[in-house]
């Protein structure tokens, strides 16, 4: 039973000092966010286009 213990109580110091070396270890620094598409037009001016797919009385 002493074994036991022993060899979880070892599992259990590593995983601790691993974790102290994660804490430790730089991370990297997040990407900026994408800055925004500059149109060469203002929305104002752009117009709407209406497709009527309705071919009722064609051919």
């Amino acid at each position: 039973m002493l074994d036991a213990f022993i060899i979880d109580e070892i599992k259990r110091r590593e995983r601790e000092a691993e974790r102290r070396r994660d804490e430790k270890r730089p991370r990297p620094d997040p990407p900026p966010p994408p800055a925004p598409l500059e149109d060469d037009e203002p929305a104002k001016d752009r117009g709407v286009v209406i497709i009527d797919y309705s071919i009722e009385g064609y051919g």
